[in-house]
């Protein structure tokens, strides 16, 4: 008789940040009961529940490590006395470091592990490095999944089995699905981290050349981060202030409103210095859920997503040049704005919507 994994632990570094709604799908869309640990990559957390460590339960474990009965630290015996109180099956660690933080509290109590890998995880050196080039969690770990092509091949090349790598983009939220865009203004849209490998200013720098076009398109670039300032400072120098918008982070429904009025999705994708890559963006499959062609880069997982010519128009990286010559494109030609849109929201339902995503995650956990 089999028995069903039904008694998940989702372990993730954050409670509910705005740019990790794949996590709250997750979590919320999956069968059975979910703990949800967070607070650090090991977890101080349960969504419920509180702070995991209590005084009697610190008290107990450094008696312990005195002694010389425990090797595990005050935190991570909170977390073991947690998950053995809630009877854990399976552990669906978020992020690279976050399973190579949670491996040993694993294998102690012989629990499966499975590994969600997003993007920074696996591409930044430093990060990796640190986490012993993964070799620990890819030998115990009972599936990794990678959420692009280029992830896949990553993970491979760093030594793990390519039988437990599982291909499972996020999937957008069914909402976005049932809206259809107006296609009303000269208006382009970027919804995102100010990050390096997002690098925005690029999206900045293609815009001012179709303003030069265009003097009445809009670009509203929606999110915040480490180059938020930076990228508010560039539109000041250019004189963009009455064309280029800072909307700061958005919910999904205030999103989904301003997909629904825009012409494009904008997004320069790039490796930055340190090698941090996106993995496929959810931002971009949200977008073409709604219906509006992207425009973007031959970057990591988005070429799987976005079929160049067919829902969306890609260049290479840094080209800054090809990049605003795609969005003066649809600019003078709105008719294949809507066809590279209508074809994006086809493919979107059709290979990469919530449910598809969730099915997959579901059967590989049950699978352990």
């Amino acid at each position: 008789m089999v028995m069903h994994k039904n008694r998940i632990a989702i372990i993730s570094p954050s409670k509910n940040s705005y740019s990790e709604t794949f996590i709250q799908e997750q979590k919320n869309g999956l069968k059975g009961d979910v703990f949800y640990y967070y607070g650090g990559a090991l977890p101080k957390y349960l969504e419920n529940y509180g702070l995991l460590l209590t005084p009697y339960i610190s008290l107990m474990s450094k008696l312990k490590q005195l002694v010389g009965v425990s090797r595990f630290t005050t935190y991570e015996t909170a977390i073991l006395k947690s998950m053995t109180k809630n009877k854990v099956q399976v552990v669906l660690a978020q992020y690279g470091p976050t399973g190579n933080r949670v491996l040993e509290i694993c294998k102690f109590l012989k629990l499966p592990l499975v590994v969600h890998f997003h993007g920074y995880d696996v591409s930044v050196k430093h990060i990796v490095d640190q986490c012993g080039g993964y070799k620990e969690v890819f030998q115990y770990a009972s599936k990794v999944i990678a959420v692009s092509r280029d992830m896949e091949k990553k993970l491979i090349d760093l030594g793990c089995d390519a039988d437990k790598i599982v291909y499972n983009p996020c999937g957008p939220h069914k909402d976005f699905l049932e809206i259809k865009p107006n296609f009303s203004k000269k208006q382009f849209v970027s919804i995102g981290r100010f990050t390096k490998k997002k690098a925005p200013y690029y999206t900045i720098l293609a815009f001012k050349k179709v303003m030069e076009l265009y003097p009445d398109a809009q670009l509203i670039m929606a999110g915040d981060g480490e180059l938020l300032e930076v990228c508010k400072n560039l539109v000041s120098f250019y004189g963009l202030e009455d064309h280029v918008k800072f909307s700061g982070a958005i919910n999904r429904q205030e999103c989904m409103a301003l997909l629904r009025e825009s012409l494009a999705f904008v997004q320069h994708s790039i490796t930055a210095d340190n090698g941090d890559k996106e993995g496929t963006p959810v931002a971009v499959l949200e977008a073409s859920a709604v219906g509006l062609p992207v425009i973007s880069t031959f970057h990591a997982g988005i070429p799987d997503v976005i079929e160049h010519l067919r829902t969306g128009l890609l260049s290479k990286e840094h080209d800054v040049d090809d990049m605003s010559k795609n969005m003066i494109k649809l600019i003078q030609d709105s008719a294949l704005a809507k066809e590279l849109g209508v074809a994006g929201k086809q493919r979107i339902g059709t290979h990469f919507n919530l449910e598809k995503h969730l099915n997959i995650l579901q059967e590989t956990i049950e699978s352990t």
